[in-house]
């Protein structure tokens, strides 16, 4: 067996019951990992040397084929349900000795890294695939050891990446031959049926949803800056809402920009890279993301490119809207050295609302932010999704319900906790429509949002004056500067007062509908925080 690089562990893959029969790659680095993908037919070079690979089938996360293995470690500190489909360790084990059978016969790429930038709190992970460019994509995702702490790497969990070993469900309790299983108990992920990347990235994630509450932090799905004072902030946000553009702010430095973890020791990020979406992305709206789809490292998935030319066509989604760019952290200018800051001195949670009723801005009591950080509101508006004619009301708990394990009033009592003891303040930031809900208002400005936002941050909105919002309870400043004062009043910008209303009580009505399920698992003051429809 030929094995690669100087940097192999001496813990080596017979820990995890592999047995390779062809060449094992230990910890290659980006060109190399690089050159091996192009060589194996696995991508090709861009005209400016982003590596661009094709996912096939699978665009995006497999949502119904990911499970947990139902046992003793799990049973009873799991949420199981949709989100958190059990798997019995019969079916698993049998899965496994496929997967550890299919790749004992091919060549194997391995990538020891760190999920975690708090030495304290940081989980040893390794990764072994049999594919070039998804070992790049591990080592761009994740943080790299220093090659003296390699020679003696012991991970904690492994991923065992098998894109081509095809599941058979009546023989392995799976929905298709697509699989991501995460066993607590062997702590062991396998992944398999798909080439989509993100499938690694986010089991890691989910492995930290549920180690991490134990240890007394809490792992959030937000992003993370610091400002000129010192003064961390983080950004609660689902997809379209403006998590990653908002955070990314030039006066500001950059902790991460999608998971992390706020301990003892303050926040930190996971990562150690970037994955971010990139169609449509522009030069002009935002330069130093679109940067990195110009530079050798960048892997870019499912991104169209003329054959001749090697061009990036970023506004073509004929294979996907879901196209990513995968790269180091170090490749976005202003961004911290470390991956940690101190405790937040400010939450922002935002929301997308495309009915167009809630305030742009509101200041919420730590009962309010356990309320809305459970809810996760958003609204998808028309053409985003199949068959989506209409706003449609989207609540995702913890603002990531897919990759939260532990029932979410766990990761809620956790942000509670961490607000009280070091005084964070909290802000609602509605960066949706204004003067009425899509097709009839305007997205609001983002000259505006980031006006409040910086408000927020630099502590003005704390001395201002508020009035609570009639429909929602929410606290809203009458002036903040840079933002015209009817704008903070979403009714004053509706022409039809009475619509306005009217669509606001629907809302609400929406938000009591999906708090009901969290009734029995929060305490009286979360209750009385709960937005309530009129009777």
């Amino acid at each position: 067996m030929h094995q690669t690089s100087s940097f192999k562990s001496v813990v080596g893959l017979d820990k995890h019951g592999l047995h390779p029969a062809a060449a094992v790659h230990w910890n290659l680095g980006a060109s190399e990992l690089a050159e091996h993908a192009v060589r194996r037919a696995e991508g090709k070079f861009s005209a400016d040397g982003a590596l661009v690979c094709l996912t096939g089938h699978h665009t995006g996360r497999s949502p119904n084929d990911k499970f947990i293995v139902r046992d003793a470690v799990t049973e009873r500190s799991v949420n199981w349900g949709k989100t958190n489909a059990g798997m019995t360790p019969e079916h698993f084990d049998k899965l496994h000795k496929k997967v550890l059978q299919h790749l004992s016969a091919k060549e194997l790429y391995v990538q020891d890294v760190y999920a975690g930038a708090d030495p304290q709190y940081r989980l040893q992970v390794r990764v072994v695939g049999e594919t070039a460019w998804h070992s790049l994509f591990a080592r761009n995702m994740f943080i790299q050891p220093h090659s003296d702490a390699l020679h003696a790497f012991d991970p904690e969990f492994t991923v065992l990446h098998a894109p081509s070993c095809l599941a058979v469900p009546n023989e392995h309790g799976t929905a298709s031959e697509c699989f991501v299983v995460l066993n607590f108990t062997k702590k062991v992920v396998i992944i398999g049926g798909t080439i989509y990347a993100g499938e690694i990235k986010k089991s890691v994630f989910s492995i930290l949803n549920f180690v991490l509450p134990e240890m007394g932090v809490m792992p959030m799905h937000c992003s993370a800056n610091i400002g000129p004072e010192g003064d961390s902030a983080i950004f609660f946000g689902l997809s379209g809402t403006g998590k990653t553009t908002l955070s990314a702010d030039a006066s500001r430095t950059l902790i991460g920009d999608d998971e992390h973890g706020w301990g003892p020791n303050g926040v930190f990020n996971f990562e150690g890279g970037c994955y971010a979406k990139v169609i449509n992305l522009s030069s002009e709206a935002e330069p130093e993301i679109y940067a990195t789809t110009q530079r050798f490292g960048t892997i870019l998935e499912n991104v169209v490119m003329n054959p001749h030319s090697r061009q990036l066509d970023l506004n073509d989604g004929s294979l996907t809207e879901n196209t990513r760019a995968s790269y180091p952290l170090s490749y976005i200018p202003n961004t911290s050295a470390t991956g940690k800051g101190p405790h937040p001195r400010n939450i922002i949670m935002l929301t997308a609302d495309a009915f167009g009723v809630l305030p742009p801005i509101s200041k919420l009591t730590p009962d309010q932010a356990m309320y809305h950080f459970l809810s996760g509101y958003t609204a998808r508006v028309a053409g985003t999704e199949k068959g989506v004619k209409e706003p449609q009301a989207t609540f995702s708990t913890c603002f990531g319900a897919p990759f939260m394990p532990r029932h979410p009033t766990v990761y809620a009592k956790l942000l509670g906790e961490m607000m009280h003891r070091h005084g964070s303040d909290c802000w609602l930031v509605n960066t949706g429509w204004s003067g009425g809900g899509y097709g009839v208002g305007n997205r609001m400005k983002i000259a505006y949002t980031r006006a409040m936002i910086h408000a927020a941050l630099n502590g003005v909105l704390a001395e201002a004056e508020f009035r609570a919002d009639p429909n929602f309870g929410l606290l809203v400043p009458i002036a903040c500067p840079g933002v015209p004062p009817e704008v903070l009043q979403p009714k004053a910008t509706w022409p039809d007062k009475k619509a306005y209303d009217v669509a606001a009580q629907d809302v609400a009505r929406r938000f009591e509908k999906n708090f009901e399920q969290f009734h029995g698992h929060v305490d009286h003051k979360v209750k009385a925080a709960a937005i309530r429809a009129a009777a």
